[in-house]
């Protein structure tokens, strides 16, 4: 599976303004002031249940956009576009016009969500209907909805947006084109974008800046170069996460330039700006570059330190391996094992004998980390000697390592990755079957079969997916590949229950789609009692202007988190009923991405677990943004939400409407960039 209160130096005041209007509860905009009673309860209860199963039911959706509560219509479409199905379109349109501005807003963005190239024309309108100047959310959220939809339309609608503007007086709806331009792709205007880099505003040049750097295209080098040396400390942290060596030579530039400016970035006085220096130096490889670097590895920030251990890995040199050695005995997780990942990067033999000193610790996560560094190493026979270890855990890291460093041509793994089908382990099996859909073979079909079925009873339905995808693989690879998993595998299976098999089964095995019929609608297992209950109990009370916290307990002190049932009410729910059931006490923050994310919620504590088997999340994507703090679903793809989480170090904008937002911590900025990888939660509580 792959998000504090913000710093008040990450944003101009303009842009801040703007995160505000777009995050803040709907309930604070709508000003609802009291509870819905029970018959707005079942309306509000069967709309969540139309949008959870993703079942177009024209007729509940009808009748929350039509009720006298603006915060009901605001639920109903957004229930409309999370269904996904065309058809709502016909009942999102009228909703551009809604009286009140919060409710146009999310009838924009669900439109957004349809990715209907049928409603531009509308969202064009709505745009134009309010002064360029005003910041209201329905305009901002049609623009953003345009960039979703793309194609030749959203591109020519938002190019001419951007025509339009002046550098000099951006205004909102231009800085939301800007920001938004990235999700064009190679449709994006270029040098629009450009022309806008050099504005007075810092908010516009940081959005202009920021979709240059999500594109990587050419044009974007000398303005990121030049962002390098902004006053702006969030446009620096930007411009250094975009600039790279593979940029810097697709634009044909001297890449002395950009070192320089990326080397003065790593005294920045903002930690974000260090790391994202001394990311973007790694990407030079350059030897010579590693003292430069060595300094930050005792920074106080512990992630300005661990991406400096990270990029002297990548960088090698003696230099790098001076630094890396004495590290090799720190007493802070986070640190010691990168300081042994990055020595096995920067001279494999040194890295396999640092490994081979943890690889018999009695603490599996030692023996976890020395596969990582053998990997890194590519030191095949260690791994090889790792697929016995008595955890599982330590089996599933050791094989992806092995998938990584093992070339695709390379059968000679087939073997041992058949015998793995049987591990006792569910990561172990699903990354055996993702080895085996490498070499597609119809011999392999009966060991794919069995391994799908004795899935069944696994906490996670990994190893079943990976068992499909194999298939399908088979499938695709001959008639005869085709004939034996039809005859083997679909009719001697009966249609699945678990929707996320079917989906996948449907992609790679075209013969289910008469043989198990639809995907969907899903089978949530939730009754309308269920939803009632969610209804009145945690969306209600949030659209009278009241969220429910999270205090979460960790070794570095404690976040406060505000959650927001109006924009996840599901997710929120069933969070709560883990927190009540002490799931998350004593779990370990399993990833940590230097200035991007710290993620939990992991039982295993490697990345694969959740809560078990049946519970799954899908996603309730809404109009909040990821900024500073921000509480997101952690997924493995669409609609496959658990029991992880993730918050956010600092504004991450390509995860805007793909990733959940349930929350936003709110007391303990300094603690959220305290946390390091391997630190542990010792409980959460309301």
């Amino acid at each position: 599976m792959s998000c504090s209160s913000p710093r008040p130096t990450r944003f101009v005041s303009s842009l801040a303004f703007l995160g505000a209007l777009l995050a803040a509860p709907p309930a604070t905009v709508l000003a609802v002031a009291q509870r819905p009673d029970e018959a707005t309860v079942g309306i509000l209860a069967a709309v969540l249940a139309a949008a959870d199963a993703r079942r177009f039911d024209p007729a509940p959706l009808r009748e929350a956009l039509s009720h006298a509560n603006p915060a009901v219509r605001r639920q109903g479409a957004l229930a409309a576009g999370r269904i996904g199905d065309s058809a709502a379109i016909e009942l999102l349109l009228p909703v551009l016009n809604d009286s009140v501005p919060v409710v146009q807003a999310a009838a924009a963005f669900a439109l957004g969500l349809l990715k209907d190239a049928r409603a531009i024309p509308a969202l064009l309108q709505t745009i134009r209907a309010a002064p360029s100047t005003d910041p209201a959310a329905p305009q901002l959220e049609a623009v953003t909805a345009i960039a979703k939809i793309g194609g030749d339309d959203g591109a020519r609608a938002l190019s001419d947006i951007l025509a339009a503007g002046s550098p000099a007086a951006p205004g909102p709806v231009l800085n939301a084109a800007l920001l938004e331009s990235w999700r064009l792709g190679t449709r994006t205007p270029l040098a629009q974008l450009v022309r806008f880099t050099d504005a007075s505003e810092a908010a516009t040049r940081w959005r202009a800046l920021y979709a240059l750097a999500r594109l990587r295209a050419k044009e974007g080098a000398a303005p990121l170069i030049r962002g390098l040396s902004d006053p702006d400390p969030q446009i620096r942290t930007v411009a250094a996460r975009g600039v790279s060596r593979a940029l810097v030579d697709s634009a044909r530039l001297d890449s002395r330039d950009a070192i320089a400016g990326l080397t003065r970035l790593l005294g920045d006085g903002d930690a974000h700006v260090r790391i994202n220096a001394a990311r973007a130096l790694a990407s030079f490889r350059d030897s010579s570059l590693a003292r430069t670097v060595v300094p930050l590895a005792a920074d106080r920030d512990i992630g300005v330190a661990v991406q400096a251990e990270t990029t002297l890995g990548v960088l090698r040199g003696s230099a790098a391996l001076a630094a890396l050695r004495p590290r090799l005995t720190s007493s802070v997780f986070a640190l010691r094992r990168q300081a042994i990942i990055a020595l096995a990067q920067a001279d494999s033999a040194a890295g396999v004998a640092a490994a081979a000193a943890v690889s018999g610790d009695a603490d599996w996560r030692w023996r976890s980390v020395a596969a990582e560094a053998f990997g890194a190493a590519h030191a095949r026979d260690r791994l090889e000697t790792q697929l016995a270890d008595a955890d599982g855990r330590v089996v599933a890291q050791a094989l992806q390592a092995l998938q990584r460093i093992v070339p695709a041509s390379d059968s000679t793994f087939d073997a041992r990755a058949r015998a793995l089908l049987t591990h006792a382990d569910p990561a172990v099996r699903s990354l055996a079957a993702d080895l085996l859909a490498r070499h597609p073979s119809g011999d392999d079909v009966d060991l794919l079969v069995a391994a799908y079925r004795r899935a069944e009873g696994d906490p996670f339905n990994d190893a079943r997916l990976s068992a499909v995808s194999a298939l399908g693989a088979i499938a695709a690879s001959s008639s005869a590949g085709r004939v034996r998993v039809a005859t083997q595998f679909i009719a001697a299976t009966p249609r699945p229950a678990d929707y996320l098999v079917r989906r996948l089964a449907a992609d790679t095995l075209p013969d289910t789609r008469d043989a198990w019929g639809p995907v969907l609608p899903i089978a949530t297992g939730r009754t309308i009692a269920d939803y009632r209950e969610i209804a009145r109990r945690w969306l209600a009370p949030a659209l009278a202007g009241t969220n429910p916290h999270a205090f979460l307990e960790t070794d570095r002190g404690r976040l406060d988190i505000e959650l927001l049932p109006a924009e996840a009410p599901v997710t929120v729910a069933e969070f709560l009923g883990l927190v009540d059931r002490r799931f998350f006490d004593g779990t370990r923050w399993h990833r940590v991405v230097p200035n991007f994310v710290i993620q939990d919620g992991d039982p295993r504590g490697d990345g694969w677990g959740g809560p078990g088997a049946g519970f799954v999340l899908r996603d309730e994507i809404n109009p909040v943004r990821y900024d500073v703090g921000t509480v997101g679903m952690a997924l493995s793809g669409p609609n496959t939400g658990g029991s992880q989480y993730f918050i956010t170090h600092s504004a991450q904008p390509h995860l805007d409407g793909i990733y959940t937002i349930f929350g936003r911590v709110v007391g303990g900025a300094d603690v959220l960039n305290a946390i390091g990888m391997g630190d542990r939660i010792r409980t959460i509580h309301r």
